[in-house]
């Protein structure tokens, strides 16, 4: 019986689950974002939200530290090099689940698994934005100005010049 057991297995033994979750770990760092099962993508940011708050402090034993899980030099340089520089002042929750549907194979749940800082989309439209300007209020039955009404001033001011 499981009880109290928290890690999924992910229908794997250990060491293929750790391969498997380090290999998507190191390809979430480099493509910083990936698409894969809501299974897996729920165990990979339990596997790797740790690592990117361990890269928060660029030190040596940090370092061998988050390379003992990636086992892959350019991930670990890119996430001590550009994930962590925008991370830093963030508190947690580094990546974002997205929800993409149902496999068209075996039904499948999948999911879209990213860092949340790098995502150019959502940043750009909200420091982007622009003071809009006042919504105006569409009710029914009012009373519209007609052309003609607008129209006369106009005309008149015409005539005289």
């Amino acid at each position: 019986m499981r009880h109290g057991d928290k890690i999924n297995n992910l229908g794997r033994k250990t060491a293929h689950r750790h391969a498997l979750l380090s290999n998507m770990a190191c390809s979430l760092i480099q493509h910083k974002r990936i698409n894969t099962t809501l299974a897996k993508a729920k165990a990979l940011r339990l596997y790797v939200e740790p690592l990117i708050t361990k890269s928060k402090t660029d030190s040596t034993a940090s370092r061998r530290v988050v390379f003992s899980y990636l086992q892959d030099k350019d991930a670990v340089s890119a996430l001590f090099r550009d994930v962590a520089v925008k991370v830093a002042d963030r508190p947690g929750g580094y990546t974002r689940i997205i929800k993409l549907g149902n496999r068209l194979g075996d039904n499948s749940e999948l999911a879209m698994i990213e860092l949340v800082d790098f995502n150019e989309l959502l940043l750009g439209s909200s420091k982007d934005k622009s003071p809009a300007k006042a919504k105006s209020t569409r009710r029914r039955g009012a009373k519209k100005k007609t052309t003609a009404t607008t129209e006369k001033p106009s005309e008149k001011s015409t005539e005289k010049s």
